[in-house]
């Protein structure tokens, strides 16, 4: 694995970092029997479990076509191994060398995109989701499968972490801000089983359709600074598990909330 300060630098530069085979085989083995678990029982659950975006963007990009994506929160409240994937020490540690020592998750969601009709993700930034007073929020995506572009992978603009928060940049619809950052024009991030791509909550990413006869399996972690605090956070949860250091910032009527 690089150093500290290599991958620091490289996050700092790009606005993301591509850490390879960080789960070992039997690891990401474990995870994604756990992940098959987790959608069989979602999908008799009799829940809503499509979390396909809403509006022009993705319209735009689908083509008329009905694509789906299964999701769901907080995939450590489903199963003890994705607690574990959480405090593993290859995870662990590029969190901390992009962060610092104090690592929280704020919350976790799983993707799957169905073979062959998978939903894509319109270009977007995370910010306004849940703004953080310092923007150190950053995600991981832990790759339980493998991702191609075929299989709509994740696609980053890099150095687009530098733009800082752009306005209208959700992507549920189409906007004058991202016209300029078109899905196709940014760089696949290909990705193998047991891999793990951080990036800032400021970096323009989103993903194409899955037109592959492949099933895409991810499992995604927010994670921000314990030296950090959430501003607002709308329709997520916010776990504010501590899995590194101490959270700096906690008091004790917020430890009893679930949300910001």
């Amino acid at each position: 694995m690089p150093t500290e300060k290599s991958i620091a630098q490289q996050f700092q530069k790009n606005g993301f970092y591509h850490a390879k085979q960080v789960y070992a085989k039997s690891e990401i083995d474990e995870l994604e029997q756990a992940f098959d678990s987790i959608v069989e029982q979602l999908k008799n659950s009799g829940e809503e479990i499509n979390a396909r975006w809403k509006g022009s963007a993705v319209d735009k990009i689908d083509e008329g076509q009905e694509t789906e994506i299964y999701h769901t929160h907080n995939v450590q409240k489903f199963s003890a191994a994705w607690l574990r994937a959480w405090l593993h020490p290859g995870f662990l540690s590029v969190a901390r060398e992009i962060l610092g020592e104090d690592v929280i998750l704020h919350h976790s969601k799983l993707f799957q995109k169905p073979s062959e009709r998978g939903s894509p993700f319109p270009m977007h930034q995370d910010w306004s989701y849940f703004p953080t007073k310092k923007d150190t929020m950053i995600a991981g995506i832990v790759h339980v499968s493998h991702a191609t572009d075929e299989m709509g992978c994740l696609r980053v603009y890099p150095g687009s972490h530098r733009l800082g928060r752009m306005a209208n940049s959700d992507g549920r619809n189409e906007s004058e801000e991202l016209k300029n950052y078109p899905l196709e024009d940014a760089v696949p991030v290909e990705c193998a089983r047991g891999d793990v791509v951080f990036f800032h909550y400021f970096t323009l990413h989103g993903s194409g359709p899955n037109t592959s006869s492949g099933i895409r399996k991810t499992v995604l972690a927010q994670l921000h600074s314990g030296e950090d605090q959430v501003e607002q956070s709308h329709q997520h949860p916010y776990e504010k598990l501590v899995l590194s250091g101490f959270n700096r910032t906690i008091s004790r009527s917020s430890a009893a909330k679930t949300t910001s």
